[in-house]
């Protein structure tokens, strides 16, 4: 099975989270603007693809302010000056994380590889009045893998509350069938040979500002008011 790449990351592609190839132009189109002055393969936090309170009640503009304003560009950041001078430099993110992935001397930049596509593919999987109905084909390969809608979000809250400590809850195609699974802390499906299709970010900066220890209501509202099926089915669209 393929990793994920441009054309599957559908989304993501569109915001212009991917970095500027080597030998490019030095820009990165983010969220109508460009950013000036970055090395041609250094990678660049991606624009929100909604206000900050978009997405209140909620997740609110303070945990955003952190989540994304603090959080999110801390792995950015860090993952530019880990690769300055190394093999990585000129790779694309998604290289990065399979290249670095299970590497014992290579921990820290996929660490920060994968938490920075981890938090721009969750924000492309929240959209303010999210839920509601599903586009027709993944309806039917949710119905197909799962038998109902409701099946399968009970395995994405489930995932969600019992992941131990940091961590994420995905739903991805797995062959030719939809999947629930969990990763710890930096872990993304793709190094297992799965394609992520959405996910929820349960590490505890993205929800205890508003939610405290309350987890469950966390994952409860996001499934219920602001996931975004359409980004779903747009990557799966992509397979």
């Amino acid at each position: 099975m393929k990793t994920m790449n441009e054309k599957m990351f559908v989304g993501l592609t569109r915001r212009g989270f991917l970095n500027v190839a080597k030998g490019s132009a030095v820009a990165l189109a983010v969220g109508g603007l460009t950013a000036v002055g970055k090395a041609a393969t250094e990678h660049v936090l991606p624009a929100l693809p909604y206000p900050s309170n978009g997405l209140e009640p909620v997740i609110s503009a303070n945990t955003i302010s952190f989540h994304y304003g603090k959080h999110h560009k801390a792995y950015v950041d860090n993952l530019n000056k880990l690769i300055a001078g190394t093999q990585f430099a000129a790779m694309p993110l998604e290289k990065i994380i399979m290249a670095a992935s299970d590497k014992t001397d290579s921990v820290a930049i996929f660490n920060n590889a994968a938490q920075a596509w981890n938090h721009a593919f969750y924000w492309q999987s929240l959209k303010p009045k999210g839920g509601g109905e599903l586009p027709a084909a993944l309806k039917q390969k949710i119905e197909a893998s799962f038998g109902t809608l409701e099946a399968c979000t009970n395995e994405l809250t489930a995932a969600a509350v019992g992941q131990f400590g940091s961590g994420w809850a995905w739903l991805v195609l797995d062959g030719e069938k939809l999947k629930v699974v969990k990763t710890g802390n930096a872990g993304n499906p793709m190094t297992q040979g799965m394609k992520p299709l959405l996910t929820i970010d349960v590490w505890e900066h993205a929800y205890y500002l508003d939610y405290q220890n309350r987890r469950p209501d966390y994952v409860k509202a996001v499934i219920e008011k602001i996931i975004n099926w359409k980004f779903a089915a747009d990557n799966l669209g992509g397979s």
